[in-house]
């Protein structure tokens, strides 16, 4: 929203931005950088649970968007905007790029340095990592502010793609893509383990699973119900309880037929 209210001007139809293009840019990824250290900051310094602390931002951020634009849907005029979801670069489209460019980055920052094995510390004891001497609270901060930004991205080709600022509708439901996408990419939701090539092959199972159902015939409410039940599937081969069930089930002898007289 703050993307197309900085490009648009004040709802008039026309191909001149507002601002310029990198300032509008910007000014976008800065919300979502402040969205992202405001959840950091109820995580890390006020200890609130992390799925209270998003799920409190997204409904308040999607109201604010409204808000911003009196619940209106801002038309994007703008040419050079359209590039970030539409555009392509060397037969490639523009997404992708941006999409393999913070991959790298992160590969690169996690692998190469320690910061990666810091995270997984922090993931996996919080307590015995700031024991370590490692500055957790602010570890934990920075996470949740870089994902506010990456949010942040994702929302500018979004917008970008539907040529349109939709605080309403856009984005609706990509939290579950995203969760299924970092649980399929063998990322534990209880902390520590994470890989960062699996989640975006995760990305990519989702968006062929998508395509899939829409090429059978499938309604499209059908697809949210799918991937709740993949979602499901994947918790429960996550679980080390619900494993050792099965286990059990699988080595437990057959009862013998009685032997008729």
């Amino acid at each position: 929203m703050i993307g197309g209210s900085l490009v648009v001007q004040d709802g008039v139809a026309t191909h001149v931005s507002r601002f310029p293009m990198w300032a509008a840019i910007a000014g976008a990824l800065a919300v979502a950088l402040l969205c992202g250290a405001w959840n950091g900051a109820l995580v890390a310094g006020v200890g609130m649970q992390p799925i209270v602390a998003t799920l409190i931002l997204m409904v308040a951020g999607r109201g604010i968007a409204q808000l911003v634009t009196n619940g209106q849907i801002i038309t994007v005029y703008y040419g050079p905007y359209f590039t970030i979801g539409n555009g392509y670069l060397a037969g490639l489209p523009v997404p992708f790029w941006i999409a393999a460019a913070v991959l790298v980055a992160l590969v690169l920052l996690c692998r190469r340095t320690a910061l990666g094995m810091f995270i997984q510390a922090v993931g996996i004891n919080p307590s015995a990592a700031r024991l370590a001497g490692l500055p957790a609270r602010r570890i934990v901060f920075w996470a949740y502010a870089f994902c506010g930004l990456c949010a942040g991205v994702a929302g500018l080709i979004v917008s970008s793609t539907v040529k349109s600022a939709d605080g309403n509708n856009a984005g609706m439901l990509m939290e579950l893509d995203a969760i299924l996408a970092v649980t399929l990419g063998g990322t534990a939701l209880t902390g520590g383990r994470f890989s960062l090539v699996g989640s975006a092959i995760g990305a990519l199972i989702i968006q062929t699973l998508t395509y899939a159902i829409y090429s059978m015939g499938v309604p499209p409410e059908v697809n949210p119900v799918v991937k709740a039940a993949v979602v499901f599937a994947v918790m429960l081969l996550q679980s080390a309880e619900f494993r050792q069930t099965v286990a059990g089930w699988l080595r437990r002898p057959m009862p013998r037929a009685q032997e008729v007289r």
